[in-house]
């Protein structure tokens, strides 16, 4: 045994190295499953290593800062310094190509709007509330003007981690925002103090029977337990995947998912890709005013947009009988936190900034407009898009990777994976527990406070008090080269209806004014966030 030790030990250790890539060669030459590895022995790895870590390379070593997507460098730059409170200024002028096509203008006054002395905004330079009070119209029993203009959008518990989504509640509670569940169910961590906007879809989740059918008797109890909840939103389809159901794998149903969204544990969920409560653009309607009625709270749907059939005949149906919805969210195709198939992601439903407008200008032919709160889903999470969106129609925005951006996310783009590396997109405990929860939240608040303080900016540098008195004359978009640049009402061919406005005090006076908004309290917290500011310039 000694004499074989000794031998062992007398070889040198290239000779192990040499010995071990040997066996290497001889494993790839002799293995049938990769063409490369036959071919190239050995260094035929190097390229399935490389290729792993290519979206790593290409977005930190390749890739320039206006490059990358669905956000490049700059933009995400911006949320991260906003969400930090850094700053989030840049110099020496734009490098922006502002001859590319689909590139933004926003035209500003000659003279700028002037606050006066007592205005609000002196005192709460970062208030932004909705111009419009959902479910006013049809005299719902518990009415909601939300008290931010930036909202969170539909993310679920399970899509994202129990502390991402607790940390956003949380951030919505400091920054006076609604959180939308997504349709996971109304879960604990959307319990941190945020107004709440209960989403669901086909799945029913958290408002389903042991059938997987809807019940009102859950929604109404729901409601009743959690005050929280301010509106409902019932979603017909996603930017995703549009008209595609879901699965949720046996494996990943934890006890505590399967309590949150009343479903069995060690069975496959199926979420098909049409509701079974009801039937067509009739039932739709008969569906939201019945969860209205019964729970006195508004109610909203979802959708992405394609086809346009069944939006005029959702319009002419409002119009006919004075019922419906009481928001619409228009979701573009080009959104998507979790999984979805890359033939619908890329290729299913129209981008936000043309499915709008064709949904805009339907309402607007049945006088719908000042009766329905428009909401935005889509990219819009930058200062510039929302003012462009406004001057289009909306009275809201939601944001969904811009939020989880501002909670850490670094676009590692394996949300589908469960291996998120910040513990964000991902039911994995290890990586969980690198959220800080406090820290986060505060994050989120930040990234609001100053969204809305750049986005009044730009509104007062047009000449107007608040952005939903931004008018389709007021962006321009080059074309190309023939067009050069035109205002977005001779881009889509309509003009914005006025939105009801009377003043930002009669907005933050209003009693249906939504996340427990105080303004003693508001004032005490700009005071601690200038002080910021001074640090930070």
């Amino acid at each position: 045994m000694d004499s074989v030790l000794a031998t062992i030990s007398s070889i040198p250790w290239w000779a192990w190295v040499l010995l071990v890539i040997v066996i290497i060669a001889l494993r790839d030459i002799f293995q049938k499953k990769h063409t490369i590895l036959h071919n190239f022995p050995v260094v035929g790895h190097f390229r399935y290593m490389l290729e792993s870590i290519g979206p790593e390379l290409r977005q930190y070593i390749v890739a320039n800062n206006r490059e990358e997507l669905p956000f490049n460098r700059i933009e995400r730059g911006w949320i991260y310094a906003s969400a930090k409170n850094e700053n989030n200024y840049e110099g020496f002028g734009t490098d922006r190509d502002i001859y590319e096509s689909n590139y933004i203008f926003i035209n500003n006054a000659m003279l700028p709007y002037k606050l006066a002395d007592d205005h609000p905004n002196r005192k709460d330079p970062y208030f932004l509330g909705c111009a419009k009070v959902m479910g006013a119209h049809n005299k719902r029993r518990r009415p909601y003007r939300p008290s931010s203009i930036i909202n969170v959008s539909a993310m679920s518990f399970g899509s994202l981690s129990a502390r991402a989504i607790a940390s956003l509640n949380k951030g919505c509670k400091l920054s006076y925002a609604y959180h939308n569940t997504g349709e996971g169910g109304l879960s604990p961590y959307h319990k941190n103090g945020g107004d709440v906007v209960f989403h669901f879809g086909t799945g029913y989740f958290g408002v389903r029977d042991d059938d997987g059918n809807f019940s009102m008797e859950k929604m109404i109890e729901l409601v009743k337990n959690n005050p929280q909840i301010r509106a409902i939103e019932v979603k017909l389809s996603q930017g995703a995947k549009p008209g595609k159901g879901g699965v949720l794998p046996a494996s990943k149903i934890t006890k505590e998912i399967s309590e949150i969204r009343n479903v069995p544990m060690n069975k496959d969920v199926l979420s098909p890709p049409t509701h079974s409560a009801f039937d067509g653009v009739e039932g739709l309607v008969d569906f939201v005013e019945a969860i209205a009625d019964a729970t006195g709270l508004p109610v909203g749907i979802k959708s992405a947009v394609g086809k346009l059939d069944d939006w005029h005949k959702l319009a002419e149906l409002m119009e006919k009988t004075g019922k419906g919805p009481d928001f619409i969210a228009v979701d573009g195709g080009e959104g998507g936190t979790g999984a979805a198939p890359p033939s619908f992601a890329d290729h299913v439903s129209m981008p936000w900034v043309f499915a709008f407008p064709e949904v805009y200008k339907i309402f607007k032919k049945h006088n719908l407009c000042e009766k329905v709160v428009f909401v935005g889903s889509g990219k819009l999470g930058f200062p510039a898009r929302a003012a462009m969106a406004f001057a289009m129609g909306v009275d809201c925005i939601n944001v969904a990777r811009e939020a989880m951006l501002a909670v850490g996310c670094i676009q590692a783009k394996v949300c589908h994976n469960n291996t998120c590396p910040t513990g964000i997109a991902t039911q994995n405990k290890w990586l969980q527990r690198g959220i800080n929860i406090d820290d986060k939240a505060t994050r989120t608040h930040f990234y609001f406070k100053n969204f809305r303080k750049e986005l009044l900016e730009m509104t007062h540098a047009c000449g107007y008090e608040h952005p939903s008195q931004f008018t389709m004359e007021d962006v321009e978009i080059t074309l190309g080269d023939k067009n050069l640049i035109k205002t977005l009402s001779d881009s889509f061919g309509y003009n914005k209806v006025d939105v009801p406005f009377n003043g930002v005090k009669e907005i933050q006076e209003c009693p249906n004014l939504g996340g427990n908004y105080k303004k003693k309290e508001a004032k005490e917290k700009v005071k601690e966030l200038k002080k910021l500011d001074e640090i930070r310039y």
